[in-house]
């Protein structure tokens, strides 16, 4: 059961709970966690539940409304990133990040930010040490989208020139998290 994908009435619970009980200091929406955990799973070394779980929260437990509703959210959460190292693993080039998507100028845009966001988080958590140059500019494609503030997307947004950035993030995880990989030994 734990190695189910999730379906999306679960995905809907997690982003419910995120809404829930985030705060500005806390991962607020599943592609921000989706990306957190992506970098988790990738990184160094495995982060324990006890490290990624608070940091979900900015480092503040919430005050759950009840232990089922904290149990059901680590449960899912637990099987989310699981599902992330799976993949990773053993298809990587199937790895598909959750981005938002949305219109801009009725026209679909994908929009990465908040995604990668979380992987930045994640990377932090994970207390990734200093990268040899190539693998560094893998996580700067990442990093340049994390810094990007589209929370209102400007009229002149160059659609293409921004699609360009969003289209080698996955690459650049990947190539990551196999970079990693082969680190471990």
């Amino acid at each position: 059961m734990h190695d189910q994908a999730l379906a999306p009435a679960d995905f809907e619970f997690i982003e419910d709970i995120l809404l829930k009980y985030g705060d500005d200091n806390s991962v607020l929406n599943l592609a921000e966690l989706d990306g957190y955990f992506t970098a988790l799973v990738s990184g160094p070394a495995p982060v324990d539940v006890a490290i990624w779980f608070p940091a979900i929260w900015g480092g503040q437990i919430p005050a759950w409304e009840s232990k089922d509703e904290l149990g059901q959210f680590i449960d899912l959460c637990t099987r989310h990133l699981n599902s992330i190292a799976l993949q990773l693993a053993s298809d990587a080039e199937g790895f598909q990040a959750r981005f938002e998507q949305t219109e801009h100028q009725d026209q679909p845009l994908t929009l990465a930010e908040e995604w990668c966001f979380g992987y930045i988080r994640g990377a932090a958590i994970s207390e990734w040490p200093p990268l040899p140059s190539e693998q560094a500019a893998q996580l700067e494609a990442i990093s340049w989208c994390a810094e990007q503030d589209n929370f209102e997307l400007p009229a002149d947004l160059d659609v293409p020139a921004h699609q360009q950035h969003v289209a080698r993030i996955e690459p650049a995880a990947r190539a990551l998290h196999a970079y990693w990989l082969s680190q471990r030994g």
